[in-house]
């Protein structure tokens, strides 16, 4: 048994309209909340979010900077112009 295209439509339409909607204010909310987080500063837009500076941090070339960095304030020659850690290859 067929139906009817036209039976039905108006549910879907309905359905329709409710789904963009909500993806609409789901676009809004996440904009908004971007723009809190990214622009409450503006030199933020320069300066990684805490996250990934976080994410950074525990990398290997996070680590290594930051050795670099901690080597480079201890040391007594503090402009040699050479880089405190070298890395060769094959060793």
């Amino acid at each position: 048994m067929g139906q009817c295209p036209c039976f039905g439509s108006a549910e879907r339409e309905r359905l329709a309209e409710a789904d963009r909607r909500e993806s609409q204010d789901a676009r809004a909310k996440a904009a908004e909340a971007a723009q809190r987080s990214f622009c409450s500063d503006p030199q933020n837009i320069t300066r990684p979010t805490w996250r990934a500076t976080e994410e950074y941090d525990k990398s290997a070339a996070g680590r290594a900077a930051k050795a670099q960095m901690k080597a480079m304030k201890e040391s007594k020659t503090s402009n040699q112009g050479e880089p405190v850690l070298k890395w060769q290859m094959g060793s």
